[in-house]
């Protein structure tokens, strides 16, 4: 027996086709009684609707948007990058995606996007932002409104969204941990600790991670309380340049978000490659150079492109009321040397 079709569900709920067509795209002029009988024809028959032929029928086009911080970081450029790449091929499947930037601090500005965007009735929402009430906020109001909604790189689990697309970041602060410790071979000292900002959840967890891993594995190594760069190539520079005229014993640099090229310029400024161990994160072109010049020592990266096209499927999946496949829209830890570099 093939798949059963609308024809079938019609014949086994005694109604016409008209009326199981109101039902399944939720048209109104339907008594609940029918709508019932509808309902149960498709349990009984096994009947699963094919909503990207529904939707093309309908001309349906989705908008999806995905608001991320302003900066000069490589990874941000390299997830913009990305998007654009993704849209272009998502433009055939009648989907069409933009990004918008905000000032990583500016509340008001992020308000002021997020409002703008509910008000052009956008189908899905994909956000990379600090976790504020305000945003917290906005984002229920966005769900309220129906608008599918996603956090990106940095999760917001305190907020009404759908999903979070990326990495386990407590589960990559703990495995840069790792690596920094046995990299370090033994020796005792201090870990400079660079993030961009101590209020982005994402650098929150990766620094807990990592400092579970020094108590738990490597007591003899002090990471130092976090730097902030704020994606500012010279403040980077400047924040380090204290820590290292400051302590005599640093015997590694861990970058656990933006500002590698300030990591990596320090380094090369001061002669530390050979005795500084020094991870980052995220394989940008710049900290693919640093590995290959010596100036970094491991890469703990995501795939850009995996990021956008999983958020895009999931907010396709939220807005069809379809199951996403979770074992594909897990976001993989890499971890890059010098030596597997492509």
């Amino acid at each position: 027996m093939g798949k059963p079709t609308v024809h079938d569900i019609a014949e086994e709920a005694g109604v016409s086709l008209a009326t199981v067509d109101r039902v399944l795209n939720e048209r109104p002029g339907v008594r609940s009684m029918t709508a019932r009988r509808v309902h149960n024809a498709i349990d009984k028959l096994g009947y699963v609707r094919d909503v990207h032929a529904a939707n093309l029928a309908r001309g349906r086009q989705y908008r999806f948007a995905f608001v991320l911080p302003e900066g000069e970081s490589q990874f941000l450029k390299a997830l913009r990058d990305a998007i654009e790449e993704a849209g272009a091929g998502l433009r055939l499947d009648r989907a069409e995606l933009e990004t918008i930037e905000v000032p990583l601090n500016d509340s008001v500005g992020m308000i002021r996007a997020l409002e703008t965007l509910q008000a052009q009735q956008i189908d899905g929402l994909a956000i990379m932002a600090n976790e504020t009430p305000v945003v917290r906020d906005m984002l229920a109001h966005m769900k309220e409104s129906g608008i599918a909604v996603v956090t990106l790189v940095s999760d917001q689990p305190n907020a009404e969204r759908d999903h979070f697309v990326g990495i386990d970041n407590v589960a990559a602060g703990r495995t840069a941990g790792v690596l920094m410790g046995r990299f370090v071979g033994g020796r005792s000292g201090k870990i400079i600790v660079v993030v961009n900002t101590t209020h982005a959840r994402d650098m929150v967890q990766r620094r807990l991670g990592f400092d579970a891993v020094m108590r738990e594995q490597f007591p003899a190594l002090d990471a130092l309380p976090s730097l902030e760069g704020h994606d500012q190539l010279e403040r980077t520079i400047q924040v380090i340049d204290r820590s290292l005229a400051s302590h005599d014993d640093v015997v590694g640099i861990y970058c656990a978000g933006a500002g590698t090229r300030g990591v990596t310029k320090v380094i090369a400024d001061h002669g530390l490659a050979d005795k500084l161990v020094v991870i980052g994160h995220e394989l940008t072109t710049h900290s693919e150079q640093g590995l290959r010049d010596g100036l970094l020592d491991v890469v703990i990266t995501q795939n850009v492109g995996h990021l956008v096209r999983s958020a895009t499927r999931v907010l396709r999946a939220k807005c069809d009321g379809r199951e996403i496949i979770e074992s594909q829209e897990r976001i993989r830890i890499e971890i890059v040397l010098r030596e597997n570099l492509p």
